[in-house]
């Protein structure tokens, strides 16, 4: 994309060397990823990939079916 680290550090908002960091471990703050996502791109598509996928049921009984029954572990009480 012909960005400097500088120059994307500038741009961003993110210091240096958060951003040295962040290409060298590839951890970071959700707020820096965002940040440099809005300059070199690709913060819409994560958005939308980040979505839930809606769910939809036609009647209760399909959303009691859908439900995970909870089992009891044997052993002791305490």
């Amino acid at each position: 994309m012909g960005f400097t680290q500088a120059g994307l550090s500038a741009r961003s908002g993110v210091p240096l060397g958060t951003l040295r960091k962040f290409e060298r471990t590839g951890l970071g703050s959700t707020e820096a990823l965002v940040k440099l996502l809005s300059i070199v791109g690709g913060l819409e598509a994560t958005i939308e990939a980040a979505k839930p996928e809606a769910l939809t049921f036609a009647s209760i009984d399909e959303v009691l079916k859908d439900a995970p029954r909870s089992r009891r572990k044997n052993g002791w009480r305490t």
